[in-house]
């Protein structure tokens, strides 16, 4: 896998909206909050355009992504928010300048997309907070300064407790992944990712019980779970029921179908969508080990 450049102070940024709208208002805090960092910040053209619940037509958002992949003064493309949308542009984006220098692309959510292309195309990215989850934060977390430290170079190293579902093991592996619904939208497209030998993350948001099942059993009968070394379950937050109860959480779900896998699992990774939303290199080499404590080292 291929590691963009790092940022150094001075660097310029993109600042993209390739799915839901955004405001002014809604990312202020977080423009302000990068340039703190020493780098100077490109709004996109049609940054704040609204199309419906798009940010901007199909076009324009294809557009602006292109112009930032493109322009070689652009060092990192940060990712406003997620929502909708991304899958509605990847088709259509031409890569070849981007993989003649290849720069980091920020996000996570809906932006699992853009993680996909980027993995099969053998290039790392990284699935971080967005500058309209500041916002909604609305505070500083180490989640943004993590992130500020990958950028520029650093290799993070994370500890969290053990979660009752947890499998011990140690593995290495290299980390792929993201949402699981998206993941699961692009099953049987271009965008699919290859999962053996490596280890696997994924979170969601928002989803039925019965869905998160769906969604594993196509895991399941795709031979998606057979070979990977790892699995990482971050937050599955705000999850939904039937008035008839599913009967099991989300993560008893996850844990059912993962249970005849000889390998370390790690579940309530605090990565997604909550105040607490660690970054992670994707397509990056990772050692994990899980035991009383959960640790991941990026190598």
């Amino acid at each position: 896998m291929i590691t963009p450049e790092f940022l150094k102070p001075g660097d310029r940024v993109g600042i993209v909206s390739p799915a839901r709208y955004v405001t002014e208002a809604d990312i202020e805090d977080a423009i302000s909050l990068i340039r703190s960092h020493g780098y100077d910040v490109v709004l996109g053209t049609y940054l704040f355009e609204r199309h419906n619940q798009f940010g901007g037509t199909d076009e324009q958002r294809i557009q602006e992504f292109q112009n930032f992949l493109d322009d070689p003064s652009i060092k990192a493309i940060f990712c406003a928010r997620g929502g909708y949308g991304s899958v509605r542009v990847i088709n259509r984006l031409n890569w070849k300048k981007f993989l003649q220098r290849p720069k980091w692309i920020v996000g996570f959510s809906d932006i699992t997309v853009f993680h996909a292309a980027l993995h099969n195309k053998g290039i790392e990215s990284l699935h971080a907070p967005m500058l309209f989850n500041l916002k909604e934060q609305n505070q500083l977390s180490e989640s943004w300064e993590k992130t500020f430290e990958i950028l520029r170079g650093e290799k993070p190293v994370y500890s969290c407790n053990s979660h009752p579902l947890n499998k011990e093991g140690r593995a290495r592996g290299t980390l792929v992944g993201g949402n699981l619904s998206v993941w699961y939208s692009l099953r049987g497209t271009d965008f699919d990712f290859f999962t053996g030998g490596k280890i696997l993350f994924i979170e969601d948001i928002d989803e039925y019980l019965y869905h998160i099942d769906r969604m594993m059993m196509n895991l399941k009968l795709g031979g998606k779970l057979d070979n990977i070394r790892g699995l990482i379950i971050g937050q599955m937050t705000d999850m939904k029921d039937n008035k008839v109860p599913f009967g099991k959480s989300a993560y008893e779900i996850i844990s059912e179908y993962a249970a005849d896998l000889n390998i370390p699992i790690a579940f309530g990774f605090p990565a997604g969508h909550e105040n607490i939303n660690l970054p992670l290199i994707l397509g990056r080499e990772i050692l994990l080990e899980v035991d009383d404590m959960v640790k991941i080292q990026f190598r």
